[in-house]
């Protein structure tokens, strides 16, 4: 029996080998299902979206990302941030920003605050790589809806990284596309905050963010926020606080705390059950912030409410210099040389003495007069609901309705809200209809049916018997014991003044200007006279007239004067000038000092028609006016206008014995990393930093000013406006009690007063007039009278517990002082009853002598011929 071959055994075949003549039938091929089909497809069209995903991607990312601005540099983080000006003593004084922004650093920030935001913003902060993608999905589907249908809201889904990013987008594109609600500037975002996430650790993000998020009423970060709704340092802050603060970022208006107390009220118990919840806080702490009362200030405007005209004098001095944009973004600190407490003074100073004359003028009449029983019904419930339960403060403003007039006509019954009270005539003996001719303590009331009337709406001034004046010359003192039986509310009638006024203010050491008032009311009216109006000074020009005559002509304070009349003959107007003296009267042969003492005009005029035109204009120009001076003989009587700040600059040259400099204003200005781009500091300044003194000392070798007068001129006509205070028309200026030098000025018809005036140690000026000239002041108003008495007011503040030495010349000068006759200006004799002591530098002294007493001069006699 065969055996079966190998073939056969591996396949276990038992069938035949086939003929080799015939081929083998090929095996069946197997059918191809759709299932596999689609699976092969589905397959190809995935790696097919994976490769256009990808490339997609990529290329959005390229799209998006190709103008995206740079994530900055912590240390090169420079977001814009207030410019604030200091006082010289430290007091802020004012802030100019776009953005009112304090830069702290991260650790100030407290860790509660820190807290209160990520549970109130971004509870998922640290764990999340930059993007809350649940949130952000949620707002990109309801964008995408609104933008389908029509219906909905466009929402944002930001985390604290994401919000970060948009602040970043702000400050390189700007509010308005920075903040579009779109999902093309939602992608741009996301992609800077993944780049923040990539960079910076989570506090580098919270440190800008919290220094960059915006919480309303002008703040922008936490540190802005604390000091604008609780005027505190940040780590001051109590937790409600905090917490307040950190609900404003969502809608800083609908949760302001100003404007909607009950609704930031509900936003910060939100904030505070997070952290509850969050264990970031116990449940103590959540009951005391949630039943912390809701109590903030008003934003802060330093600026207006503390020195507006030195203020914004300050601000357009920078802004000349370095630029708006500098002082808006940069974070400018301005040291001024305002002393705090010297503008204090000036300010009240300038407001007192403009109220008292401007009453002197007259009254102008009620605010408005209701005829009408209904009308005044209506007017006592408006002011009810107003004035409401407060108690009347003394000293206050109120606006009150005159209901009776009593009937001995010394009082009227008013109503201020629900008070009523009594307006006495004492309170009102000013208020004479306006009559510029009058002579007004010759006018005071006495009926008070001349000045109210029942109906009439006035303003009042809530005081006590003893304040119902507010000058000496209004007192009665019968009506004050009258007033004082009252057992109501006192009132004193008030107006607002039409009378405006100027205050310069110069330390002449240090060339500082210390204080400065442009005006009556910054609100009212921002111009500032003590920079820009341009005022004829009156006789208080007159010591530049005889400055250039000792400086320029060789006079001494003996040279001899004749006051008599003159007349001048204008050929070109055909006009004749006759200027007169103030009494209307002439003395005849005077000394230039006396002259200068009494004000005498005509004396003046001839000096100054002797030093000549030409030569006086120059010598305006050299002491340092800007503007022209009139070149003709009016000149000599304060007829060219000059700027109050310039008249106080060239009586600190006479002060400082002839050395001109021009005041500063700004003594120091710091860029936001405390770099010094300007240092005008004195070397004796107490309130600066010592590094400031000694470079303050060493320009000083380079800065030594412009000597426009000998020194020993400036000395003799500082002594005769010494003189003027002693026993001239400044003799009101001895109330100042400390040694003081100075001129009145009283233009024609009184349009304007003046009073210039220093001690060693301060220079000051005060103009008063009004702005149009619609009317003069009233008769008999001189400088003396109007400007001297706010002069005094000022300065007895300004140097309250400052001793003023006595002024005398220093031993280099050497000047002499002899007895000269007071009329011919010789040397007196033993036995003259009319001598008088005055200083001369040595070459000037005279040479010539009265006659002793009992002598004869023998040039009297006449020669006889032989």
């Amino acid at each position: 029996m065969t055996s079966p071959s190998d073939d056969q055994a591996q396949t276990g075949a038992t069938a035949a080998t086939p003929p080799p003549d015939k081929k083998a039938p090929a095996p069946a091929r197997k059918k191809r299902t759709w299932k596999g089909w689609a699976w092969r497809i589905a397959l190809g069209v995935g790696l097919v979206g994976l490769v256009v995903g990808g490339l997609t991607a990529v290329i959005g990312y390229w799209y998006f990302s190709r103008d995206l601005p740079d994530v900055p540099e912590l240390d090169e983080y420079w977001p814009p941030i207030l410019s604030e000006v200091y006082t010289a003593d430290g007091v802020l004084a004012g802030e100019f920003f776009e953005e009112r922004r304090k830069v702290i650093p991260y650790e100030r920030i407290p860790k509660r605050l820190v807290q209160a935001f990520i549970a109130s913003e971004d509870a998922s902060f640290f764990d999340h790589g930059g993007i809350d993608l649940i949130g952000t999905s949620r707002a990109a589907f309801k964008t995408i809806r609104r933008k389908i249908t029509g219906s909905g809201s466009i929402q944002g889904g930001s985390s604290l990284t994401q919000q970060t990013a948009k602040a970043v987008l702000i400050s390189a594109e700007g509010y308005e596309s920075a903040t579009a609600k779109n999902l093309v500037r939602k992608i741009r975002e996301a992609i800077i905050a993944l780049r923040l996430e990539e960079r910076y650790t989570k506090e580098e993000i919270l440190y800008l963010y919290l220094n960059n998020v915006y919480l309303g009423h002008h703040s922008y970060g936490v540190q802005s926020a604390a000091e604008n709704y609780f005027r505190k340092d940040v780590r001051e802050l109590t937790l409600g606080q905090m917490t307040l603060i950190a609900g404003l970022p969502q809608a800083p208006s609908r949760y302001s705390p100003w404007l909607n107390p009950e609704a930031a009220k509900r936003r910060r118990s939100y904030v505070v059950r997070q952290m509850l919840e969050k264990g970031m806080i116990t449940q103590e702490e959540h009951d005391t912030a949630v039943n912390e009362p809701v109590s903030v200030y008003p934003v802060e405007n330093v600026f207006r409410e503390f020195a507006p005209y030195f203020s914004e004098h300050v601000r357009r001095d920078v802004v000349e210099r370095f630029g708006n944009p500098a002082l808006l973004r940069e974070g400018l600190r301005i040291f001024t040389t305002m002393d705090s407490e010297r503008q204090r003074a000036a300010q009240d100073a300038m407001l007192s003495g403009l109220l008292i004359v401007d009453k002197r003028q007259g009254y102008r009449g009620p605010l408005t007069q209701l005829e009408s029983e209904k009308d005044r019904a209506a007017f006592l419930e408006t002011a009810k609901k107003a004035v409401g339960d407060a108690p009347l403060q003394l000293g206050s403003l109120y606006v009150g309705l005159v209901t009776a007039i009593d009937s001995d006509r010394k009082g009227a019954d008013v109503q201020v809200g629900k008070y009523k009270g009594k307006l006495p005539l004492l309170g009102m003996r000013w208020a004479r209809p306006v009559n510029p001719t009058g002579y007004y303590p010759g006018l005071m009331l006495s009926d008070v049916r001349r000045a109210v009337s029942v109906g009439d709406v006035v303003v009042l001034r809530h005081v006590e018997a003893e304040d119902l004046y507010d000058d000496r010359e209004q007192f009665d003192r019968g009506l004050r014991d009258a007033a004082t039986k009252l057992d109501v509310p006192l009132f004193r009638l008030e107006q607002e003044p039409e009378l405006q006024g100027a205050l310069v203010s110069i330390d002449p050491h240090r060339n500082y200007l210390t204080a400065m008032v442009g005006g009556y009311d910054f609100e009212a009216n921002e111009y500032n006279r003590a920079f820009q109006a341009c005022r004829q000074p009156g006789s208080a020009y007159k010591p530049v007239v005889y400055a250039a005559a000792l400086e320029l002509l060789d006079y001494t304070q003996a040279t001899v004067l004749v006051d008599s009349p003159i007349v001048f003959d204008d050929p070109d107007s055909q006009l004749r000038w006759k200027p007169d003296n103030y009494g209307q009267d002439f003395e005849g042969d005077v000394l230039l000092r006396s002259a200068l003492v009494r004000s005498l005009n005509i004396p003046a005029v001839k000096t100054f028609q002797a030093v000549g035109v030409k030569e006086m204009h120059g010598f305006h120009k050299h002491l340092g006016f800007t503007t022209p001076m009139n070149e003709d003989f009016s000149a000599a009587l304060g007829s060219s206008c000059v700027y109050p700040y310039e008249l106080a600059g060239v009586y600190a040259t006479f002060n400082r014995q002839g050395i001109k400099k021009a005041p500063v204003w700004v003594r120091k200005v710091e860029d936001r990393f405390g770099r010094t781009l300007e240092d005008h500091t004195a070397y004796d300044d107490a309130w600066a930093p010592l590094l400031d003194r000694i470079g303050g000392a060493y320009a000083l070798q380079f800065e030594k000013g412009e000597q426009v007068m000998g020194p020993e001129n400036a000395w003799l006509l500082g002594e005769m406006l010494r003189g003027v205070v002693r026993e001239g028309t400044g003799a009101h200026a001895q109330r100042l009690r400390k040694p003081a030098a100075g001129k009145t000025g009283t233009t024609n018809d009184s349009f304007d007063t003046w009073f210039a005036g220093y001690t060693r140690d301060l220079v000051t000026v005060v103009w008063m007039g009004y702005d149009l000239n619609q009317h003069p002041l009233s008769r008999f108003e001189t400088g003396g009278r109007a400007s001297l008495p706010i002069w005094v007011e000022y300065m007895q503040k300004a140097l309250d517990g400052r001793p003023q030495p006595e002024f005398r010349p220093r031993e280099e000068l050497n000047l002499k002082q002899v007895s000269v006759d007071a009329k011919t200006g010789r040397l007196a004799s033993s036995g003259s009853a009319s001598s008088v002591r005055l200083w001369f530098r040595p070459d000037t002294i005279p040479e010539d002598a009265e006659p002793e007493q009992g002598v004869v001069d023998p040039s009297s006699f006449m020669q006889l011929p032989y």
